[in-house]
């Protein structure tokens, strides 16, 4: 009497094994991507925060937030975004923005002399009231 033994895998269990594998990485890939994406906004937001309390700094010295026309402080540098601002009232504001470039192109945020924060643009809408993000229905601060 010969004995058969089985060494591997057979094409039906492969198939599910290889199934299996699709379908996980078909609900886990996307959001880690999500996940990703929301992990490069707080260096833009960090940014625009230092930004405007160096602009507070300027205006308490000088009583003015604008150095020739332009905004006095020079502007920080954050991974993903690019970083703006303009002088408003002539010299008795600003306004920064922060604006995604490359995989981040959909976000964007700013900042003004008042504190005011607002989100410009976000891939999942942008909230009702003055804050950078929302958790529920309240701004996450």
């Amino acid at each position: 009497m010969v004995r058969c033994t089985r060494l591997g895998f057979t094409f039906i269990e492969l198939l599910v094994a290889l199934s299996i594998v699709g379908i996980l990485t078909g609900v886990a890939l996307p959001s880690y991507i999500d996940y990703v994406q929301r992990s490069r906004v707080p260096v833009a937001l960090d940014a625009l925060s230092s930004y405007a309390t160096r602009m507070e700094q300027r205006f308490q010295d000088t009583g003015s937030y604008a150095s020739d026309g332009s905004c006095a402080a020079s502007l920080p540098t954050a991974a993903n975004f690019a970083l703006s601002c303009s002088i408003t009232n002539s010299g008795q504001g600003f306004s920064a923005v922060a604006t995604g470039s490359g995989n981040m192109a959909a976000y964007s945020y700013s900042i003004d002399q008042m504190s005011n924060r607002l989100t410009l643009s976000h891939p999942k809408g942008v909230p009702a009231v003055h804050c950078w993000s929302m958790r529920g229905l309240t701004c996450d601060t």
